[in-house]
């Protein structure tokens, strides 16, 4: 039996009425056990949905209207409160959508479901990540497998050479020594509002062939994104996170995932900030393959 059809409840909630080949799979992981601030992320992949399905995903820039094309949604898997069973189950479904050759786009939860989604893609993809914290902390709250501490994870399976860290601005002197020991490359706060942030980010991605990009959507400010797990006051604007975004026009991003939104603590801009970033990846995706 297939892992997809043994975890995931496969209830789509995006819909087509396109039956050609998918150009991107989604799935959402409601898991959110291990937060420790503001609960409530395991919501967050259907609320993403939902705002998808209300949002304009034509892109006049890139000429690409997502109208047009089919994207495959598998729903959720199914929910469990433990970290090591979520991380099992993430690894075995990811490698096998991987293996399928599609850019895939996996909602949150909580960061924590990052260890079990890029560690099964190859292991030469470039990894990038937008978040307000490190998150690596060697355990969180008596627990290794945790939101804030996933990062450290990955570094100790995959080593540091492919990593970015873009937009970091709240962290613990633990978090800091480590980055520092590791050299791992990052993209500061304060590069982003000088206006360097685009261009950095461009010069990274292109060295390499295919990438994995994680956002947390706490790395905005808390008046563009209020409603998350952990927020964080003084972040970078919607404007400068998309002008970062456009960076990846000219990179093929495989997987994406796009976590933290906590739906209880929203007004709508949050889930709409998030459809709005898995719309312009699949657009600039799509762009691509158009032009080749």
């Amino acid at each position: 039996m297939s892992y997809l059809d043994l975890y995931l409840n496969n209830t789509p909630l995006i819909t087509s009425d396109n039956n050609s080949e998918p150009i991107a799979t989604v799935i959402g992981i409601p898991f959110d056990a291990t937060h420790s601030y503001k609960p409530g992320c395991r919501f967050g992949p259907d609320a993403i949905r939902d705002s998808f399905n209300n949002i304009e995903v034509f892109h006049p820039e890139l000429q690409v209207d997502l109208e047009t094309v089919n994207i495959e949604d598998l729903g959720n898997t199914k929910h469990t409160v433990v970290a090591s069973e979520m991380i099992d189950m993430v690894k075995k479904i990811t490698t096998e959508l991987v293996a399928k050759k599609r850019q895939l786009f996996i909602l949150g939860g909580e960061h924590s479901i990052t260890y079990g989604i890029y560690t099964s893609f190859p292991k030469e993809t470039g990894y990038v990540v937008f978040d307000a914290h490190y998150d690596l902390r060697d355990e969180f709250a008596d627990i290794k497998l945790s939101h804030a501490s996933y990062l450290r994870r990955i570094i100790e399976e995959r080593g540091f050479e492919n990593i970015l860290h873009v937009g970091a601005r709240a962290f613990v002197k633990e978090e800091l020594e480590f980055l520092k020991e590791n050299k791992i490359k990052i993209i500061s706060d304060r590069e982003i509002r000088e206006g360097k942030g685009p261009q950095l980010l461009k010069d990274y991605v292109s060295t390499f062939d295919t990438i994995y990009s994680s956002f947390d959507l706490d790395v905005l400010d808390p008046a563009f994104a209020p409603g998350v797990g952990n927020p964080e006051a003084v972040g970078i604007t919607s404007r400068e996170l998309f002008d970062l975004i456009s960076s990846f026009e000219e990179t093929k991003v495989t997987g994406v995932d796009i976590v933290e939104l906590n739906p209880y603590h929203d007004n709508g801009s949050t889930a709409s900030l998030a459809a709005k970033i898995m719309s312009t990846m699949i657009a600039l995706n799509l762009s691509q393959t158009q032009h080749q």
